[in-house]
């Protein structure tokens, strides 16, 4: 069932709608973000050739590295203003945080896209800038498979969380969002939407992994 939303959210909501530029189409972002990281995927996955045992041990070290850079980039600059990185605080915390609340965690439109998934020129910035220095780097010094199940591994993880957060956004009524693991990480999600508690609990946004390491992990009661 649908909650309503606060006056204070919707206000908030209209403003911003205002301002966005009338041709951005949050379907054509959606696929983007998509079919571009799947592209990136599977274009590594082809360039594998007789993987050895213990090459596949970096997916998973692959992925907690993930996990942490998604834990401490969420709980730093994301949070926490940091020189340089204005912009990336500004969309989080003052825009997406106050789109979005524990009360009205629900996009209302495909507009509202704009406000869950990261910009496009960020995922070039994470191919360009990150996945595929560090896969060239590992590709040199441990090995070629090693690299391109490095940058399998971290762009599929870039997707996945996109994926999630945006499932986390669905209205309450879809069915992707009445699954039960969906519901459980929407729940640990809306904890962090809470103004009183963003910037202290629930920094995971895809597998709450970190928020158990560091402590930090708050559940609603329900």
């Amino acid at each position: 069932m649908s909650v309503p939303v606060p006056t204070s959210v919707a206000t908030f909501r209209a403003g911003y709608r205002e301002r966005m530029s009338p041709r951005y189409r949050g379907a054509l972002h959606l696929g983007f973000t998509s079919f571009a990281s799947l592209g990136v995927i599977a274009f590594a996955l082809t360039r594998l050739q007789e993987v050895r045992a213990w090459e596949w041990l970096l997916v998973p070290l692959t992925f907690v590295v993930a996990n942490a850079a998604e834990y401490f980039g969420h709980r730093g600059p994301m949070h926490r203003p940091a020189r340089g990185l204005g912009l990336i605080y500004k969309r989080h915390t003052l825009e997406h945080h106050h789109f979005f609340t524990h009360e009205a965690m629900a996009y209302e439109s495909r507009r509202d896209f704009k406000m869950v998934l990261f910009p496009p020129v960020l995922l070039l910035f994470f191919l360009g800038g990150i996945a595929t220095p560090l896969g060239a780097l590992i590709f040199w010094l441990v090995s070629p498979n090693a690299g391109w199940l490095f940058v399998a591994t971290a762009m599929g993880y870039f997707l996945t969380y996109e994926w999630l957060h945006f499932g986390y956004h669905l209205p309450p009524e879809h069915p992707l969002a009445r699954s039960r693991l969906m519901r459980a990480l929407r729940r640990h999600h809306a904890v962090h939407h809470d103004l009183r508690r963003m910037g202290k609990h629930n920094f995971n946004i895809s597998f709450p992994l970190f928020d158990q390491v560091m402590g930090t992990t708050w559940r609603e009661r329900e």
